[in-house]
């Protein structure tokens, strides 16, 4: 297939993942990527968790349109969770639009971009959604040239598509749809296939990556959970080497079991100490009004659990502030427990609407004022929190995963500046050497300085010099 194309990503890892994978998709069709003003074909792959990122979209569609003017053989594509919720409207509004997929439709789209090529009156749009996972064909690395995709160290891998929660405001279910576990071996044989390109990092996706398994077991297909996933997972990682790291996001606090919370101290040596848990709240009430199924006291008992299984573990959280009926009292409750808990960082953000949830048709409405001032509050605590944690990392010496060259170069001629993380997912930036750093090398590094955002190191062996 001839053409170019360039994709746009708004939202989460797994969006970000899901372009991953067109990107390979459409290179090994004999497509190539171009800069958008160059490009054949423009996919926007689209996030609706919050109004801000959907707006985006539709701005973003406004500024393309005169691209399609200029070439007349190029077309838009909208992916993702706002494809999902508005689905054919989008033809009438953007005529530049000639394909939507929502999660499910993804891997129709490179058969579709083809066929439209060779039909300009053609559209489709790809919104049902399926009863089981449909499986990708993740291995169409290999029916690429070698070298004509890089490969990142760090690899991320979908568990599982879609959530049964119907948290009451959130869209998830309803653009995802219900929860569809992937076949276990699928996944692990994706995750040696990985391996055996270079990743070093593999990070485990799912919107409720905890709950894993749970549906396919109910329909009587698999007796895995998500603690023996993981335990298969670790074992593909020390096989190909006792080095590399295993990650995974975003559990919900409901569905841990006391095996998942053992598991960071049998898997201490591949499971990295860090854990993303979405609190949401740390008022009770509001919990409820949430629909998060957990309360204040059962969440700090299972943080307790899970430093006792691993004490040098590090925590981050989703926050959300002006949640419809929050109180000042209620608002005072969330700083505490952010304070008490002490995360290490943070995604906070104001409540919003969100098309078809509960949530939505509650009345007594945060008056947009309030919930911002409660938002300044709230990442200002987190902003101290954040740096002492960074200054606490101070005199640390760790192992330093490169993953390719800093923006900004080292004044020093013989030196390189590199980015990588360590394993609690810090930001480090270090200087070495020319010809000394590699993409996907593991390097002992002394850290010695905290930024705002990140930390500096120098290798272990010159730390005293």
């Amino acid at each position: 297939m001839q053409g170019t194309f360039h994709i746009l990503t708004f939202g989460c890892q797994m969006n970000l993942n899901d372009s991953a994978w067109l990107h390979r998709a459409l290179t090994v069709s004999g497509m190539h990527e171009a800069p958008i003003e160059l490009a054949d074909f423009i996919l926007l792959n689209t996030c609706s968790v919050r109004d801000k990122p959907e707006q985006r979209v539709y701005t973003a569609l406004k500024r393309i349109e005169w691209l399609t003017r200029n070439n007349p053989r190029a077309f838009v594509g909208i992916a993702g969770c706002v494809a999902q919720q508005i689905g054919e409207n989008f033809f009438p509004r953007f005529p530049q639009v000639r394909l939507v997929a929502g999660a499910d439709g993804m891997s129709r789209i490179p058969d579709a971009v083809e066929e439209l090529f060779r039909f300009p009156e053609k559209r489709f749009c790809f919104t049902h959604f399926e009863k089981k996972y449909l499986e990708r064909p993740n291995r169409i690395l290999d029916s690429c040239p070698h070298g004509q995709i890089p490969i990142s160290p760090i690899a991320y891998v979908n568990i599982m598509q879609g959530c049964d929660n119907f948290c009451t405001y959130c869209i998830v279910p309803f653009t995802r749809g219900r929860q569809k576990s992937r076949n276990p071996q699928d996944i692990i044989q994706e995750c040696r296939d990985l391996l055996s390109r270079g990743v070093r990092e593999i990070t485990l996706l799912g919107q409720n990556v905890n709950a894993f398994g749970k549906d396919r077991l109910t329909q009587g297909e698999s007796d895995h959970s998500f603690s023996d996933l993981l335990r298969l997972t670790a074992q593909q990682c020390r096989r190909h080497s006792p080095s590399v790291r295993l990650r995974y996001v975003t559990p919900h606090p409901k569905d841990f079991t006391d095996e998942d919370i053992e598991l960071f101290a049998e898997l201490s040596d591949t499971l990295c100490p860090r854990l993303h848990l979405p609190m949401q709240s740390g008022s009770n009430p509001i919990l409820k009004r949430m629909g998060r199924r957990y309360t204040m006291q059962t969440f700090l008992n299972l943080i307790e659990k899970l430093r006792k299984a691993r004490p040098d573990l590090a925590l981050s959280t989703d926050l959300i502030v002006g949640f419809p009926g929050e109180t000042e009292e209620q608002f005072q409750e969330t700083l505490d427990a952010v304070r008490e808990i002490g995360f290490m960082s943070s995604f906070s953000f104001c409540y919003s609407d969100r098309p078809g949830t509960a949530a939505s048709r509650m009345t007594d409405k945060i008056d947009p004022e309030i919930q911002g001032e409660r938002l300044t509050r709230l990442q200002e605590l987190q902003e101290e929190l954040s740096n002492r944690w960074l200054q606490g990392r101070i005199g640390l010496e760790t192992e330093l995963l490169l993953e390719g060259l800093s923006r900004k170069q080292s004044d020093d001629p013989r030196l390189e500046s590199w980015k990588g993380r360590d394993p609690w997912g810090d930001v480090v930036n270090i200087a070495l050497p020319q010809h000394i750093g590699r993409t996907g090398s593991l390097i002992r590094v002394h850290i010695q300085e905290a930024k705002k955002h990140s930390l500096i190191a120098v290798p272990a062996d010159r730390a005293d010099a």
